[in-house]
């Protein structure tokens, strides 16, 4: 639907007047619909189609970066509307206040460190 709504484009318009990374933008995109959804799917899958305008100039390596970085921001703080926050919470023993700040926390701090390790990368490439 977003895609569909032409938020893509609008994306890609907003980005050219922006001066932001398309890597960092990609991954600030996922973050904010994970947190919306609390799906790392979903935030995956539209973050995607939302830069994919942005991807098409890209040579193949930052392409991949550029997978990376969704990827990387779909994993941030992963909450309540989450099956695996629940998968961990349950197996584990958890209650939510516990499972938040240790599984929560630990995406975070994966999502951030990713994201932190592909803007450089991609200097070199």
């Amino acid at each position: 639907t977003l895609i569909d709504a032409g938020v893509g484009q609008m994306i890609l318009d907003f980005s050219e007047n922006w001066a932001i990374p398309a890597l960092l933008l990609g991954w600030l995109i996922a973050v904010a619909i994970r947190l919306a959804t609390g799906s790392a799917t979903v935030a995956t899958i539209s973050a995607a189609g939302l830069v994919a305008p942005l991807a098409a100039d890209m040579s193949t390596s930052h392409a991949a970066l550029l997978v990376l970085a969704i990827g990387a921001g779909s994993l941030f703080f992963s909450h309540v509307n989450d099956a695996g926050f629940w998968l961990v919470n349950e197996y584990f023993g958890m209650d939510v206040g516990q499972t938040v700040k240790t599984w929560s926390v630990m995406e975070t701090i994966i999502s951030v460190v990713a994201i932190a390790f592909i803007l450089p990368l991609s200097l070199l490439l």
